[in-house]
């Protein structure tokens, strides 16, 4: 009996990469591109395992067409790429790389916010485009961070890693979530559990940290940018769809909040072309999670999980584990 085959959609970090060739026979997709669905079918073929990243669709008709496929290993947290529910139909396992990446991407909501708040990428385009005469007390004022109020909307793992960087800023922070923390877990965070509206009118900065689900999509929209204060930012470094691109760019345009920083867009890759026009705001293409470090670990733990499920294993991180019952 021949060993089992892998297909990796995109390039991943090398060490992963050597890990899976050391179990499997793999396929790759040398280009840092993703695939249409009619190559993704024709370049799996009879592969038992799929290694994929968030922009690959593996829908309910991809699956249908490869009827080797056993495990779906996404290189992400998130599955929202995948149709879950059909792969559980087929028997085809789904896993995903939880847990790995909060740290990081909580340093660089905190990144993102630090950019807003202070103005810094706008400084960056002021002094290379020569505009630099000398120091100014009214050049580019931006805003203080600390001492002000942090609201957090979603306190999973990542949002308690941010909570826990505003203790540094003495910030008040406020959270929602569908799931109030315990009393212990608040008072260690340092943090208060509100609703939303209040969470919008009294935060300085608001930092989005949701999963997208039908009841999350468009969370900020019109109505939130009007509770909101005129001197507040808002970040996002959760899931594009979360945030109302068109009700964004009206808010920034008007001044109804004073900035925006954004890791992750509404209809990726593809951002509102309003959004250039406006300095104030901040966009970084879905880097929260890039360092080498953060990268590496997430594509060796979709290895580990392809892997396992290959050996008759029930992987690390299933997310659909009713497939085993």
């Amino acid at each position: 009996m021949g060993r089992a085959k892998v297909f990796v959609s995109r390039l991943i970090p090398q060490p992963a990469l050597e890990l899976l060739q050391r179990h499997v026979a793999m396929g790759l997709n040398v280009e840092d591109k993703p695939l249409s669905k009619a190559e993704l079918i024709s370049r799996i073929g009879d592969a038992e395992g799929l290694v994929c990243l968030l922009t690959d669709e593996i829908d309910d008709e991809l699956m249908g067409a490869l009827p080797s496929l056993r495990v779906i290993s996404n290189v992400a947290v998130g599955f929202n790429n995948i149709e879950v529910a059909a792969a559980t139909r087929r028997k085809i396992a789904v896993t995903n790389t939880p847990g790995v990446l909060d740290d990081t991407t909580a340093d660089f909501t905190w990144t993102l916010l630090m950019a807003t708040a202070r103005r810094v990428v706008e400084g960056d385009r002021f002094v290379r485009a020569g505009k630099y005469q000398g120091w100014g007390i009214m050049l580019l004022l931006g805003y203080d961070v600390h001492d002000k109020t942090l609201g957090i909307c979603g306190m999973g793992r990542i949002g308690k890693a941010v909570a826990r960087r505003a203790q540094g800023f003495g910030m008040r922070t406020f959270y929602t979530d569908p799931q109030r923390l315990g009393e212990n877990l608040e008072k260690e965070l340092r943090v208060e559990f509100t609703d939303k509206e209040t969470l919008l009118r009294e935060s300085d900065f608001v930092s989005l940290h949701l999963p997208l689900l039908s009841d999350t999509t468009h969370y900020i929209s019109t109505r939130e940018f009007s509770l909101m204060k005129k001197t507040a930012h808002l970040i996002n470094a959760s899931r594009g769809p979360v945030v109302d691109e068109e009700a964004l760019v009206q808010a920034l345009r008007t001044k109804q909040i004073a900035g925006a920083a954004l890791d992750v867009f509404e209809h990726e890759p593809k951002i509102h072309p309003g959004l250039f026009e406006l300095e104030n705001v901040v966009l970084a293409p879905h880097i929260a999670s890039g360092s080498f470090e953060t990268r590496t670990r997430m594509a060796t733990m979709a290895v580990e999980n392809v892997i396992s499920a290959l050996e008759g294993k029930i992987p690390p991180n299933i997310v659909n584990p009713e497939i085993y019952a």
